[in-house]
Order: C-alpha cells, then structure tokens, then sequence
C-alpha cells in the first residue's frame, strides 16, 4: 500500500506474530489518523441522530399531543429491533461507508415529517411511516457507527475513543437544542414553530453527506502500527452464520442484554413523563440543552476513568459498575420524590424557568443527562472489551441495538397506551438494577486485562471466502 512504507512483526504474549506498520506523514497521515476518522463519524451523529434527540428531548418532537410521537417512536424502534439484529451482517457486506450512508439517510425524512404535520395537522401517518423506516436506516448507522469506533483504538484508547464520539454526537443535540431555545424563549405557545424544524432539517442533510469524505477502514493503522482488519469478499451465507458463530464463540454476551434493554428505555420517562409533562416549551428547551451538555460531561468523565492506564482493566471495569449503581439509585431516589407528587391527568400548570421549584426539577434532569451518557459509554466500553476484531464487534453492535430498540418499541408503545406515570417510571428503576445484576457475573468472567487473539475469533466471512479464492 501507498501509505505505508514499512512494515515489521512482533511476537504477542501467546506466541502469534502480529505485523506492524509505518504509519503515514504529513495531511495524508492526519486524515488517516483513527482518531480524525472517529471525529468524522462522530459528526455524522452529529447532525442526524444528535439532531433527532434534541427533537424527541422536547417531548413529543415539540408537538403538543404526544400520541403522534409516541405511535412514531413504537413503530421507529419495532423496525430497529428487527433491522439492528441483521445490520452487522449487511455492514461487512457493504462496508461501513456505504452503510453509514444509507443510515443517515432516513433522518432527513422523519424530521421533515414533523415539518410536515405542523404544516398539515392531519399528516400524523406520515410521522409514523417515516418513523418505522427511520428505523431501519438507524440500525445500520449505529452498527457501522459501533463498529468503527470500538476497533479504530487501541485497547488503551477505547475509553478516549468512546467518550470524543459520544461528545461530538451530543454536542448535536446541544445545538439543535440552542436554536430550539432561542426560536422558542419568547414563545408562548407548547409547540415549536416551522423554523426549529427547518433548521434541523438542513443540518441532517449534511450529515448525510459526511460519508462520502471519510476513509477506507483498510487503509487505518492504529497508533500501535496494528491495520484495522476488514471482512474481504464476505457472502450473505457466510454473514449470516456470523450471527450464529458469535453467539456460540461468545455467550457471555447475553448478559449484557438486560443493560441494552434498559439503555433507551428511560427515555421515554424522561422526555415525556418528565420533560413534557411538567414544563412549557421554554423551560422544556432550556432542560434540553442542559441534559444534552451533561451528556458531554458525563461521557468525558467515565470515559477518562475506564482508561486509566495506570489500573488494571478489570478494576477499570468494576469501578464503571459501581459508578453506575450508585448513579442509579441516587438518580432514581431523587426522581421518586417528585413523580409521587403528580399522574397523566393532575398536571393542569406547567412550570417555567422562573417559577418556584423549577430549579430542583431542573438539576435532576441534568442528572439523568449526566447518567444516560456515562450508562451508554460503559455498555460500548464493556463490548470493546470483549473484542478487537471489527467484524465481530459488528455483530455486538447489532445485538446492542436490536435490544436497545426493542426496549424503546416497547416503553414508547406503552406511553402512547398513557400507561400510568409511576409504572413507567418504576419499570425504568427496576429495569436499570436489572441490567447492572446481569452485567457484573460477565464482568467478573469475560473481562481480562488484554484481549488475546484466541479470544477474538476471526471473522468466518473472510476466512471462509479467503480459502476459496
């Protein structure tokens, strides 16, 4: 290759000889730094799903009846579930440029159905119908998205990797919640006006168009001099009885099921039960823009400790855990106070940023911001543990995400059925100390210190398809 002018081999501690090499100069270098790629995809979730969650953090996508949303948000996540499950297999099949592509693609679409429904109160099934295909653009972004940024790092890195994309990523809904609060401070109206979804509008296509700049996963070599390994000539066969190799190679990671169920299902709690029920949509856009700058925080935080180099990655891993409990039930302790207080039909006054007792409310939602972003950055952290291999980390990802959104289908589904506010509520709790249970026995057995090559299975794709050739 071009890039690379030297190569050399080192013995690993099994005995396997890995080969490095010299890694680019000058721009060339600099694009091809895994780092600057990670940064690109970051923005790409920058402007598409950065910019969805701004949205859905207004609650009810800025809209004043809810039901719409909710009914958009099940069929979204149904669809997920299902095209998550299987989009590893079609981003080793594509590659992750191509199925960056056509993820971020169904973006655009949905926030121009909520233009749409402002403009024509009646369009409420072109929300939904944009939804369910959003749906299934979103599981082959976050699974390319998972892919590339688990296996661009070095195991050392994965911490700093992690936390620089979740930053980005929701420094897009911290923008689209800015515009959102200067559009809507002086509004007196529960919905925000046409501008606010213009403006996301053209910044989704944008991020469409991100892709298209980034580079090939082939031509990265990692600060260690290790390349970035691809699936080369894959079939649909050999993909698919990826999905059954992973399974078998690595059980374990059915623990972790219980904390990808959990990882969206607050959001709905949060968003409408919380958000939309007790604030107007100035104090709403203010909570969104601070939840979304605690999200930044939080990510850089236990991203920085997960790193610690000077700690063992197994006591690096089960100081994440004790973050996350604690962080669960001080959070949901606080929460319970207030959610006692009020049901779907007593709020009759929403709060406004100068009101007595919206401080408290509003600290506790940056809480939840800061809790969110630290519980997603450990499952990743925990998945990037487990393996370096891109192909295989494809497959965690697409579990990750068909679980995750088979949890939002189901909550969003509920919401719409206006399911009572404590019950959502307490099954967010329960559901969170679920997943934290699950997690620790895998912890405990899957988690070492360095992931050896016999742990990291090659990918069947690529071998299979390299012997026949």
């Amino acid at each position: 290759m071009a890039e690379v002018e030297k190569s050399s081999n080192f013995e690993t501690s099994e005995g396997g000889s890995v080969q490095i090499f010299e890694r680019p100069k000058g721009l060339k270098g600099l694009y091809l730094n895994p780092l600057t790629q990670v940064i690109l995809l970051g923005f790409v979730c920058f402007m598409c799903p950065g910019l969805f969650n701004a949205l859905n953090g207004l609650g009810g996508g800025g809209q004043i009846d809810t039901a719409v949303s909710a009914n958009a948000n099940s069929a979204l996540y149904s669809t997920f579930a299902v095209g998550a499950f299987f989009a590893g297999s079609v981003n080793n099949m594509l590659g992750p440029r191509w199925t960056l592509l056509l993820g971020s693609a169904g973006y655009p679409l949905y926030i121009g159905s909520f233009l749409a429904i402002n403009i024509h109160p009646k369009a409420g099934g072109f929300v939904i119908g944009a939804g369910a295909i959003l749906g299934l653009c979103a599981g082959l972004l976050w699974t390319a998205q998972g892919s590339l940024m688990l296996s661009y790092p070095t195991e050392s890195q994965k911490g700093l990797f992690i936390s620089v994309f979740w930053a980005i990523f929701n420094l897009g809904a911290v923008v689209g919640a800015s515009v959102s609060l200067g559009q809507n401070y002086q509004s007196q109206a529960n919905s925000v006006g046409n501008e606010t979804y213009i403006g996301f509008l053209i910044l989704t296509l944008i991020g469409v168009a991100i892709p298209f700049v980034m580079a090939d996963p082939s031509k990265i070599i990692r600060s260690d001099g290790t390349r970035v390994t691809t699936p080369r000539n894959p079939s649909w066969k050999t993909e698919f009885l990826g999905l059954w190799i992973t399974f078998r190679e690595d059980p374990y990671v059915l623990l972790l099921f219980p904390m990808f169920l959990a990882s969206n299902w607050f959001y709905t709690w949060q968003f409408n039960e919380y958000n939309n029920a007790l604030f107007n949509i100035r104090a709403r856009s203010l909570n969104n823009l601070m939840y979304w700058l605690a999200q930044i925080i939080g990510s850089l935080s236990i991203g920085f400790i997960l790193d610690q180099r000077n700690l063992s990655r197994r006591f690096r891993a089960f100081t994440g855990w004790i973050i996350l409990l604690v962080m669960v039930f001080v959070v949901h302790t606080w929460a319970y106070f207030y959610q006692k207080n009020y049901t779907r039909d007593s709020v009759t006054h929403k709060l406004d940023i100068f009101d007595h007792g919206y401080a408290g409310r509003a600290i506790l939602y940056i809480f939840y911001g800061f809790l969110d972003s630290m519980w997603q950055t450990a499952v990743y952290w925990l998945l990037g543990a487990m393996s370096n291999n891109p192909s295989k980390l494809a497959y965690f990802t697409g579990f990750y995400k068909s679980i995750q959104s088979a949890g939002a289908a189901g909550t969003w589904s509920a919401d719409a059925k206006k399911t009572p506010y404590m019950t959502m509520f307490i099954s967010t709790w329960v559901l969170l100390a679920s997943g934290l249970v699950f997690a620790l026995p895998l912890i405990h057995m899957r988690v070492t210190n360095h992931t050896y090559s016999s742990d990291d299975f090659p990918p069947q794709s690529s071998d299979h398809e390299d012997r026949e050739s």
